[in-house]
């Protein structure tokens, strides 16, 4: 039992890991309910148990492996971080649960699973399984397949992937376990419900018994598919809809959905591929060309058969298509014919995708070859054709039909629409959009007319088929020129059109879901492609878009096909048939006044304008609706109509026409009757102005495109040239206003040419007007069209182009109105074209192009295939002549590409230089129709990138950039040809296309996703050996990532080796990092081409699409002609700006405009938004946030993020760090930290360095993130930026310590350990700078604390790391001292001492130095430190201790610069004591350095000079004097000691500064020493000094630095000893009678009792309350005996301080308490128990006080706590202490103490003085009894005899005016004359309390004014005096003052001997301003130091004062005569004045 009762306290999870079986049941039992009482999913409590789920389910136990699966499905189902267990745990599930004979736990073992599954760790699941399979025991083969089995039945086959299982499927039918078999069979019926047919192909070749079997079971199953019955976590929805129907008993709305799962699996992928290039025949190809048409046969024979496998392995097929080609399109004989074409169909079916490469090539012969009437042949090219056709797209194929379309053969064109029929079944409105139906459609409208009926029913059937498929809507406008009875066969044809579900596989998963839609979808159809066709084409724009000939129009899409069907676009506005004249009159008589219409026509001018009022008057008052507009324009033309001569009349007419364009529904019938008159007053002075408005308003309704090409043709067949050139001018400015959406360049551009030859000057210059407002849209290519004209005309025309160059196309105001179907029609084109094309395109669709397949001859072909390389260049020549002559050429090119391709890969390296040129030169010929040649020409191109010659790879690149720009990247991305290029092995090519890939992906917003295919040889080339492929995979890596996701590619890292996956895995977390976004969805632009030409359409769509909101479209603010526009649309886009990207507003018309805005003002959107940014980082980079750094420190701690505590960074670090950034940090810095380019953190970083002074405050606010990001850096192999970052550090830690700012714990251990990782970097200059910014970061935070980090990091695998950080160690021992070493000296040394047997010989010599440091330091010790060495590491360290002992006598020098350095080092206050110390010990180093080489023993200051001594000789000597014999206190015999000359004083200052205090130093910094034994030690040593009252002495001037080191000593025991349990008690208890025995023996001895100051005594007291208040002190043994020594001491304190500094320091406790909330009620109580214990002795000790001092402590405490604040406290007794004091204080002295007022500054700041005013006022007794300081004073010269009271006060007011800076003299002379007339006047109370110096001075300045008096020479008095009252003295030590007392002194004598230039000495008035030093450390109005700062002062001016003796003793041993002979007196004045000089500067 007792063991039980042993692991039944034990928390929970301990017991899990328990090894006794019941302790973990138990555990498992505790930890079950705990997860089910858990309802925070994310509460930290899950994460204790992450690691331990696997041994919940692979406990050895049984029994409780059962309860510890139920307790792991638990924290499965209910834990957020459950996932992170997926694979170990799953993995224990198979290999521990599975082979149990409990079917409990192999049933909880499947819940789990499936469990994981439910939280979306299906994949991870579905590998442990598969994995199972491979086990050989089969129990858990069979429980692996029946859990397969039961998540495809749960969760179905979208969640679960059948193709892994389907592969391993036919290998467990061949199992010899029959249970295996079984289980298998039970599969693969579940997997069949699924999926079907799909299942038999891999299964084929199982067991015949086994698929019979199969067979019957499958026939058995329902015919429904099966439903998902358990749904994911994300699938919620799903779920509640299921439930829901589960309660409905309904399933069929589900009907559609479930046919798409049906489907959704292709058998194709189940799969294997099959290699069959290598096993076709060795004679095929001759063969195959062989005459006999048998030897034919069998060559295909062969070819058949090998085809026939169903999915074919990837390879080169282009000779084999070609045979086979060449044989449908050359054999004589049809049977073989019809073989070949069998072939081409199961090679395009088994290769899919990967076919598409080959189709151009095949389709044209296909479709020639439908001439053949034998109906065997046509049905074999139909299934070629039809199998072609899926793999690769309708646009592609496009040119190929359409060129067949014209045959004269009626069979190819009916086999060509029945082709188109076919084809557009397994289309959808996304794939089949209107860009590619029209011309289409314009070429089966032809066929509807042909002679043949099969043609014609063929055409119709086509036609039918589009209109079944995209809806009557979308296909309406084409067909307006047919009549009924066409378009009802057409409808008819549609109707019977049903679309299958796929005849090929690779079309039926994509058109499953189109089986019964699109019927019921015909009528909104119109609306669909916007919806469904936007978001594939959108990424397709992205990567299509091509900048260089990126013109921004819409050109009509008619166009594409050669501009045939340009009419047939007219009839997308409203048709109207035209109206007889009758019926016009009718119509306008119904709604015109009568009179109205009788005027017109009259011959009286005045009627006519009459009637024109009235008809303008009713059509200003018409209904839109009723608006007969056709009727009104007609009878406006009625005679005279145009040709009105009146002005008026015309103007009004004109007028009116304009109206009804804008208030009617205007046709373009009714624009037709009125365009012609309005052209022909274009050019009339008067009327010109009204015609135009009237256009626009036409241009308004019948769309601009439409007038523009009417108004230009109309006036092009005139001859007057006014209205040409005023024509012109108004289409420019109408351009401008609506801007260039769907104009048709083409339309009018002949024209333009002909405008430009016209001979009237003012045609020409309108003409060259316009082009310059076109050039605006569309860019340089529009000049393509102007070529050929003469150069002057070019000339004039570039000068146009050059004014518009860099200007941006105005925003339009105004847009098209259009009916609503009419709008959606038409936004729906304009999208589709925009995003099918790209902006570039169009523009290239209009130029005129070329056919030159007729010029590419097979003589040529044969030409460039010539052995001969000469005969080779020559047809390179030719064919390059053919495509420059053409200059843009169809896509048609022949054999060209075939001979191409040979070429590139040509021996001759000149002509594959000049294939490359070729190549280029056809992509800018041919532009967009450069896609199809991709696969075939385009990776050719990649290939050549490998090529080792630097001039080839420059010019492939070149090559591929130039196609790129044609084609876009998403032809290139997809299919394996990318991946396949980069298998190969070649690192050249290897690093072109990922530097080529990492530059284009970002720019691409989405991408095919076979560049999934590309990432196993990404992975492969992060690890190349050659390191230009390694860089360059790295930078694509975060490309990658940006459009696959870290998920997919992590996961493709499964594939790796384990050593290279953990590389490759840390790879993708630094580059998750700095993945980058993907490019906003409006930004269309791409590369280099201008900005305005791929803007525009989008500008232009959205000023189409968005006619309701016109406001919407002035966003831009360009130069719309309304005046208010620029001025109140301006804002926005900046608005837009500073949210940093543009806004998408919920407003549909605003968003568009916003995209237009963004896209449309090219030259001047990027300079204000540069302008914006600018503005944007003007202000502060830093947010300070209130105690956000504290809050993030608690978070931390209390693990609810993530401790910043990695090997390498991980995704979630960056992440966390990014959204704790946000909230501090401009965004815009943020985004720049984070960039992926490091030259944009550098500049990051460079904005910090620039900001570092002036948001000093809240850069120390950010400091934690700041240095946390800087860590990342240290990750980053890119030197430049870990240099900008080092440069940073260094100007951080200054500003740091110029703060006096300290590093938290939390802060340095975020940063300190991945700074030392970098000292070991292999750079010089990185290393450099680490060491640089280690140095200064001791100043910020403690060389103790800094020692483990350094220790952690010699245990570093890199060897220059180890040695760096063993030099710093040393460096740090060398310069701090031996209590740096943590934890204990002994422990930190055996770990050094290990690395001198390091096999580098770096850390070996690095590992030596540090040791002889600690040799230096503490002497022959090290040894017992080091512990035990090798013999032959003893050897190295011996010879090297040796070796450096022959270097000490160079020592002093060195020392004196380590000294100068750190003294030059500000020094920090906040610091810690552990460092403070730091500053004396070079002159330990040197004590121990003298002892261990001197024979003598070490004997308290034998060699300091004893200046009292030389003080009292006033003998005058010419002659430096000689060393006097001398007596020294400590000693009861004199020392003669050799008389040196003054001059050779040995340069260590341990002869100045005695060694006594140095050893009392070192012993005293012991007394803090973590370890117990040490501290004992030295407090014992201590002691021993305290108890002998003759040595007692030597502790004076030590008080405070003794009573520092205990307080710390207690405060470590309270903070860690006393909570670690591995501490024993009892040394605990010894440790505190130790320090307990040595404070009573210090306190007992009032002499050194009354040095301990104010700041000192108040941290003693506290930690002495806080102990006797400590619990725990209390339950340790001999505890109580311990509170009762303390109780003891407290008394014996408050008695024998001094009793000023212990009541200020007591006053100064209790207000700290109160304030602080965190200290206890019962600390305040029992410091307040002191203070009334002091109360109620002060009537012995009120002479003794300074009652200044204390005031001014009450003054401060009241000043924080009014009176009702202190009423507002729980208790009242402070408040009663205080008036009890001020009322004791009162009573003592009466009025007098509101003299003592004087130290405070603002009286009124507290109510103290009022206070005591009340309290003197009230006690009567008082008043009358005292007389004033002015009487008192006056009594001076007649009183002789005083009382006692009035002989203190007398003394008091001369001792403060000597301790005022003003009456100092005055206060000394009045002492003087004191002094003389009182003689017998005891002045020893008052000098008691103050310090040494103040004494002497004293002293001195009474002897100047003597010698005065007396006539002696006046002696130079003090230089420095003390700017501090008496009492100020108190609190500092005599330690203090010691270096300035010796300063004093050493003036004097020097004077004496005539070195001191007394005539020009300063006089003591002028002297304080330049001593600073000690006027600060004698403050008038002293703080209340804490204990550290008044330590770290001490040391500070110890220093100073060593290293002035150090300096000039050193110039002196220095100097080559060491003779007693003196220097001249003159060079030793000069000497003296530079020294004087130098300590002047050194204090200021």
């Amino acid at each position: 039992m007792g063991d039980d009762s042993e692991w039944m306290k034990l928390p929970i999870d301990q017991k899990c890991e328990h090894k006794v079986w019941k302790a973990r049941l138990n555990g498992y039992e505790e930890a079950l309910k705990l997860f089910q009482k858990i309802e925070d999913e994310k509460s930290p409590e899950w994460g204790k148990y992450l690691g331990l789920i696997k041994k919940f389910v692979t406990d050895s136990n049984a029994v409780a492996q059962l309860k510890g699966l139920e307790a792991a499905l638990a924290f499965i189902e209910n834990a957020h971080v459950a996932g992170k267990t997926t694979g170990e745990v799953v993995s224990g599930v198979v290999t521990k649960v599975f082979n149990q004979p409990k079917a409990r736990a192999k049933e909880l073992g499947m819940d789990i699973c499936l469990m994981y599954i439910e939280i979306e760790k299906g994949e991870v699941v579905q590998d442990e399984l598969l994995k199972g399979l491979d086990n050989k025991n089969p129990k858990i083969v069979v429980a692996c397949i029946e859990t397969l089995r039961k998540a495809l039945s749960e969760f179905g086959s979208k969640i679960v992937t059948l193709k892994p299982v389907v592969k391993v499927l036919p290998k467990q039918f061949e199992s010899r376990e029959k249970a295996v078999r079984d289980e298998s069979k039970l599969l693969a019926v579940e997997i069949y419900k699924w999926i079907r047919d799909a299942l038999r192909p891999p299964l084929q070749n199982i067991n015949s018994v086994q698929l019979k079997e199969l067979e019957e079971e499958w026939v058995k199953l329902p015919p429904s598919p099966p439903k998902q019955t358990r749904f994911l976590r994300s699938q919620q929805d799903l779920k509640a809809k299921f439930e829901q129907q589960q309660a409905q008993g309904g399933e069929q709305s589900d009907g559609d959905e479930e046919e798409e799962t049906a489907v959704a699996v292709d058998p194709y992928d189940l799969l294997e591929p099959v290699e069959i290039l290598s096993k076709m025949p060795k004679d095929f190809y001759e063969k195959i060309e062989a005459k006999k048409w048998q030897e034919r046969k069998e060559a295909l024979e062969a070819v058949e058969a090998l085809t026939k496998n169903p999915k074919l392995e990837n390879g080169d097929y282009g000779d084999l298509v070609r045979a086979l080609k060449k044989v449908v399109g050359k054999d004589a004989n049809v049977m073989l014919v019809s073989m070949a074409a069998k072939c081409l169909a199961e090679l395009a079916s088994g290769l899919r995708k990967k076919f598409g490469t080959y189709a151009g090539q095949v389709v044209p012969t296909i479709l020639e070859k439908f001439k053949e009437k034998k109906l065997q042949v046509v049905q074999s090219l139909q299934e070629a054709i039809d199998a072609i056709f899926l793999t690769t797209t309708l646009q592609n194929l496009s040119e190929d039909i359409l060129g067949v379309m014209d045959n004269k053969n009626p069979s190819i064109k009916q086999q060509a629409s029945l082709f188109l029929a076919r084809s557009f079944r397994h289309c959808t409105q996304a794939t089949l959009p209107k860009s590619v139906l029209k011309p289409f459609c314009a070429a089966l409208i032809k066929q509807v007319n042909d002679s043949a009926l099969e043609v014609r029913d063929a055409a119709f059937e086509a036609l039918g088929t589009a209109m079944k498929v995209v809806g009557e809507k979308a296909v309406n406008p084409f067909l307006a020129d047919l009549d009924k009875l066409k378009l009802d066969k057409i409808k008819e044809c549609a109707d019977k059109v049903e679309l299958p579900g796929g005849k090929k596989g690779a079309a039926g998963g994509g058109l499953a879901a189109g089986d019964k839609k699109p019927a019921a979808k015909a009528p909104p159809a119109a609306e669909a492609p916007l919806k469904s066709s936007a978001p594939p084409k959108k990424s397709q724009t992205a990567s299509v878009s091509k900048p260089s000939a990126g013109p921004a129009k819409k050109g009509k899409p008619a166009s594409a096909a050669g501009g045939k069907t340009k009419k047939t676009s007219d009839s997308k506005e409203i048709t109207e048939a035209e109206i007889s004249p009758e019926a016009c009159e009718e119509l306008a008589a119904a709604v015109l006044p009568a009179s109205c219409l009788q005027q017109l026509d009259s011959g009286n001018w005045k009627e006519r304008l009459a009637s024109m009022e009235e008809f303008q008057r009713a059509v200003e008052t018409m209904d839109k609706a009723v608006m007969p507009c056709q009727a009104l324009v007609r009878m406006l033309a009625k005679k005279p109509g145009w040709k009105e001569t009146n002005f008026q009349v015309m103007q009004m007419k004109l007028h009116i026409v304009g109206l009804v364009a804008q208030r009617g529904q205007f046709s373009k019938t009714s624009a037709s009757v009125v365009l012609d008159g309005l052209v022909d007053k274009i050019g009339d002075v008067k009327c010109g102005g009204n015609a135009k408005s009237a256009l626009t308003a036409i241009g308004e309704t019948c769309s601009l495109p439409w007038t523009a090409e009417q108004v230009v043709s109309l006036v092009f067949a005139q001859k007057n040239p006014k209205n040409q050139a005023e024509t012109l001018n108004w289409l420019a400015n109408a351009m401008k206003e609506f801007g260039f959406a769907g104009i048709n360049v083409k339309g009018f551009i002949n024209n333009v040419k002909t405008a430009l030859g016209a001979t009237n000057p003012a045609v020409r210059t309108a003409a060259i007007t316009l082009l310059g407002v076109m050039y605006l849209y569309m860019g340089q290519p529009l000049r393509m069209f102007f070529e050929d004209e003469k150069p002057a005309l070019l000339a004039q025309i570039d000068a146009e182009f050059e004014k518009m160059q860099g200007q941006s196309p105005p925003a339009p105001i105004r847009a098209t109105k259009k009916t609503a179907a009419t709008a959606e029609e038409d936004g729906d084109e304009g999208a589709e074209q925009d995003e099918d094309g790209g902006a570039g395109q169009d523009i290239m669709d209009l130029l005129p192009r070329t056919d030159i397949g007729d010029k590419i001859t097979s003589d040529l072909v044969s030409k460039i295939g010539d052995k001969n390389w000469k005969i080779r260049k020559e047809g390179l020549d030719e064919a390059a002549a053919i495509i420059s002559e053409a200059k843009f050429i169809t896509a048609n090119i022949g054999e060209l590409p075939l001979a191409l391709k040979g070429r590139l890969t040509d021996s001759n390296k000149i002509l594959v230089q000049q294939t490359l040129s070729i190549l280029q030169q056809l992509a800018t010929a041919m532009g967009p129709g450069l896609k199809q040649h991709v696969k075939a020409l385009g990776f050719p191109v990649i290939t050549v990138l490998g090529d080792s010659k630097v001039n080839l790879r420059t010019a492939a690149m070149a090559t591929l950039q130039a196609w790129v720009e044609q084609t876009g990247m998403k032809d290139w991305l997809e299919g394996e040809d990318l991946s396949e290029e980069l298998k190969r092995e070649n690192p050249f090519l290897r690093q072109e296309v990922l530097g080529w890939l990492a530059e284009k992906l970002p720019t691409l917003r989405s991408v095919p996703g076979d560049l999934m295919l590309c990432v196993p040889q990404l992975f492969t080339c992060l690890e190349d050996r050659n390191a230009d492929v390694r860089k360059k995979a790295q930078d694509a890596l975060p490309a990658f990532m940006m459009h696959l996701g870290y998920d997919k590619m992590n996961k493709a890292t499964g594939k790796l080796k384990p050593a290279s996956k953990d590389q490759v895995v840390a790879m993708l977390e630094k580059a998750r990092a700095v993945m980058p976004a993907k490019p906003a969805a409006p930004t269309k632009t791409g590369g280099k081409g201008s900005a305005e030409q791929s803007r525009a359409p989008s500008a232009s769509r959205a000023s189409e699409d968005f006619t309701d909101k016109p406001e919407a479209k002035k966003v831009r603010g360009g130069a719309a002609k309304k005046p208010p526009s620029p001025t109140e649309e301006a804002p926005p886009p900046s608005k837009e700006k500073e949210c940093n990207g543009s806004k998408k507003p919920p407003v549909k018309g605003k968003a568009a405009a916003a995209a237009g805005g963004q896209q449309g003002a090219a030259g001047k959107k990027p300079a204000t938004k540069g302008l914006k940014d600018e503005e944007d980082k003007s202000g502060p980079i830093f947010v300070l946030v209130p105690n956000a750094k504290e809050q993030r420190m608690k978070e931390e701690k209390q693990l609810k993020i993530l401790k910043w505590n990695f090997i390498t960074p991980r995704d979630e670090y960056v992440e966390q760090l990014k959204t704790q950034m946000a909230a501090c940090f401009a965004k815009w810095l943020l985004d720049e930290m984070f960039h992926f380019d490091f030259q944009r953190q550098v500049k990051a970083i460079g904005v910090m360095i620039e900001r570092l002074n002036t948001e000093s405050e809240a850069t120390i606010s950010c400091l934690d993130l700041i240095l946390k990001w800087i860590t990342l850096r240290f990750f980053e192999t890119n030197t430049t930026i870990l240099m900008k970052v080092l440069e940073y550090l260094k100007l951080l830690f200054t500003m740091l310590n110029r703060e006096n700012y300290h590093l938290t714990e939390y802060e340095a251990n975020s940063f300190v350990p991945y700074l030392i990782l970098k000292v070991g970097e292999s750079k010089d200059v990185v290393r450099k700078d680490v060491r640089v910014i280690l140095g200064m970061l001791c100043k910020v935070y403690p060389a103790s604390k800094l020692f483990p980090f350094l220790m952690e990091g010699t245990k570093s695998k890199n060897s220059k790391q180890r040695a760096e950080c063993l030099e710093e160690l040393g460096c740090l021992i060398e310069g701090y001292g031996m209590n740096v070493c943590q934890p204990t000296p002994a422990k930190s040394l055996k770990e050094i001492a290990v690395h001198i047997g390091d096999r580098d010989t770096s850390v070996r010599n690095a590992a030596l130095n540090t040791v002889v440091a600690v040799y230096n330091v503490c002497g022959e010790q090290v040894y017992k430190l080091i512990g035990n060495l090798s013999e032959k590491d003893m050897s190295m360290l011996e010879e090297r201790i040796k070796r450096s002992a022959k270097k000490t006598p160079a020592a002093p020098a060195k020392q004196s610069t380590a000294e100068k350095t750190q003294r030059e080092q500000p020094t920090n206050p906040n610091a810690t004591f552990l460092r403070k110390p730091a500053q004396e010990d070079p002159g330990k180093l040197n004590q121990s350095r003298q002892n261990a080489h001197s024979d003598h023993p070490s004997i308290p200051k034998e060699f300091q000079l004893d200046l009292d001594m030389i003080e009292q000789d006033q003998r005058s000597v010419c002659e430096l004097p000689d060393l006097v014999q001398h007596q020294l206190d400590e000693l009861l015999e004199p020392v003669m000691i050799p008389e040196p000359k003054i001059r050779s004083i040995s340069p260590h200052f341990d002869d100045l500064h005695s060694s006594t205090a140095s050893t009392i130093n070192f012993v005293i910094s012991q007394v803090a020493s973590g370890d117990i034994g040490t501290s004992i030690q030295a407090l014992a040593q201590i002691d021993e000094v305290l108890r002998q009252e003759d040595k007692a002495d030597v502790m004076s001037g030590h008080i405070d630095q003794l009573l520092i080191a205990t307080i710390m000593q207690l405060r470590l025991i309270n903070s860690t000893h006393l909570a670690d349990d591995r501490v024993d008690k009892k040394d605990l208890i010894k440790l505190y009678s130790c320090i307990m025995g040595n404070m009573m023996s210090l306190f007992s001895m009032e002499t050194l009792a009354r040095e301990a100051s104010i700041g000192v005594l108040k941290d003693l007291m506290h930690s002495l309350i806080t102990l006797m208040l400590d619990s725990r002190v209390e339950d340790v043994e001999d505890g109580t005996q311990v509170i009762r020594s303390v109780n003891l001491l407290v008394i014996r304190v408050l008695e024998h301080s001094d009793q000023t500094n212990i009541f200020s320091a007591l006053l100064v406790l209790l207000q700290d308490t109160l304030v602080s909330n965190a200290g206890s009620l019962k600390v305040s109580e029992l410091v307040m128990k002191c203070l009334w214990r002091m109360i109620r002795f002060l009537p012995e000790n009120i002479n003794s006080l300074n009652l200044d001092r204390i005031l001014l402590d009450v003054h401060n405490f009241m000043k924080v706590f009014p009176k009702e604040k202190l009423k507002q406290l729980k208790t009242d007794v402070p408040h009663r202490t205080l008036k009890t004091l001020c009322h004791t204080l009162c009573k003592l002295t009466g009025v007098k103490i509101l003299d003592h007022l004087s130290m405070i500054e603002n009286r009124n700041e507290s109510e103290l003085e009022a206070y005591l005013r009340r309290v003197v006022k009230h006690s009567g007794n008082l008043s009358g009894t005292k007389s004033d300081r002015g009487n008192e004073k006056s009594a001076l010269g007649t009183d002789d005899r005083m009382s006692k009271a009035k002989v203190s006060d007398i003394l008091s007011e001369i001792f403060k005016k000597i301790g005022s800076k003003e009456n100092t003299k005055e206060g000394l002379t009045e002492l003087y004359e004191y002094k003389q007339k009182y003689s017998d006047a005891d002045l020893e109370p008052f000098l008691r309390n103050t310090s040494q110096f103040f004494q002497s001075y004293v002293e001195r300045g009474l002897r100047v004014i003597e010698s005065e008096r007396e006539g002696k020479p006046r002696i130079q008095s003090s230089s420095v005096i003390p700017q501090h009252n008496v009492e100020s003295s108190l609190s500092s030590s005599n330690e203090e003052l010691k270096p300035a007392v010796y300063y004093e002194r050493l003036k004097i004598l020097r004077q004496r001997q005539g070195l001191e230039n007394t005539t020009r000495a300063l006089s003591s008035e002028d002297e304080p301003p330049q001593r600073p030093a000690i006027s600060s450390l004698l403050s008038s109005k002293p703080s209340v130091a804490s204990s550290t700062d008044m330590l770290h002062s001490k040391l500070s001016q110890l220093k100073e004062s060593r290293e002035l003796y150090q300096q000039e003793h050193n110039a002196r041993s220095g100097s080559p005569t060491r003779a007693r002979a003196a220097s001249p007196a003159t060079a030793n004045l000069d000497d003296l004045k530079k020294r004087l000089e130098r300590i002047k500067s050194k204090r200021q």
